[in-house]
């Protein structure tokens, strides 16, 4: 039972930290994500929030891994195309190589 503790006090702090995010630097931050752009979907902290509410831990970091993958995938069709004026990417992990 100590693991099923565990996982939910990481859940419950990450949840936390990505309303925090959310709420105090996301609309501050002037830019939108790769991933956002390239392909309309919701941003890439609404969707770990997701995962992390509607599956296990494990899954959600799993899930999580790939869509920060997919994003700076995103980030390089994005340069290569050039069709992003004024299209930057600051914020780690989308915008490095995972």
């Amino acid at each position: 039972m100590l693991t099923s503790q565990w996982d939910e006090a990481a859940r419950t702090v990450a949840l936390n930290l990505i309303e925090f995010y959310q709420r105090s630097i996301s609309p501050r931050k002037g830019f939108d994500y790769p991933h956002r752009i390239l392909y309309g979907s919701q941003s890439c902290s609404s969707y770990v929030k997701h995962l992390l509410t509607n599956r296990s831990l494990s899954s959600a970091i799993k899930f999580s891994t790939q869509r920060f993958q997919a994003c700076s995938r995103a980030r390089q069709i994005l340069k290569s195309q050039k069709t992003s004026a004024g299209f930057r990417c600051i914020v780690i992990p989308c915008c490095i190589p995972l």
